[in-house]
């Protein structure tokens, strides 16, 4: 039975890695997945889920525009789709999430979502709170914090390493704009 899985952690816990592994598994077994990723995300490429160890695949795009049920029902004409991963979930919208859910409950395919839970002010994402609330499976992808505790916060940086405390909650960036942090060191830098 198709269900939707929410992988979530924060930054650098090997979200893409994972997709792509999972990926790879249904290739393996020939099988078909398609892979989806955010359009506003460009850090490495359009059109291409990158993990940070270096390996890659192609992917399609979503934006807040996109229907992904219809665009997914349409290619199911073409070939057989055994497994939906999404990377980036967290910029889903609360309609893309319930789309995801239809996919499984109508289509029986299952649907693999990665994503952060929280921005950079400890307030959670539209499509992550979506998915917390909806998902069949929730797994935490865990990373650790500079002080080696678990890191379950991601804190934005500013031009000169210090924490920013405002902003729009979707900055794309990596490793030199955000920073997983333990909930002590992310309560000591953005709450205090």
């Amino acid at each position: 039975m198709a269900q939707l899985y929410f992988y979530y952690s924060s930054m650098n816990a090997g979200k893409s890695t994972h997709l792509l592994q999972s990926s790879y598994n249904y290739k393996e077994r020939e099988l078909h997945s398609v892979i989806y990723t955010a359009q506003i995300d460009d850090r490495y490429a359009k059109g291409k889920v990158t993990s940070r160890l270096g390996i890659s695949a192609e992917a399609s795009l979503f934006n807040e525009n996109s229907d992904i049920f219809n665009e997914i029902k349409t290619a199911m004409q073409i070939n057989k789709i055994d497994c939906l991963l999404i990377d980036e979930a967290q910029f889903l919208s609360k309609v893309q999430v319930k789309q995801l859910t239809d996919i499984v409950d109508l289509l029986h395919i299952p649907v693999l979502a990665y994503g952060i839970r929280t921005d950079f002010l400890g307030q959670t994402f539209s499509g992550s709170a979506a998915l917390l609330a909806w998902a069949d499976k929730l797994v935490e992808l865990k990373t650790i914090c500079h002080c080696g505790r678990k890191a379950n916060f991601v804190i934005r940086l500013d031009s000169e390493g210090k924490a920013v405390k405002d902003g729009e909650q979707v900055e794309v960036g990596g490793n030199e704009r955000y920073e997983p942090l333990c909930r002590a060191h992310f309560k000591e830098l953005v709450w205090l």
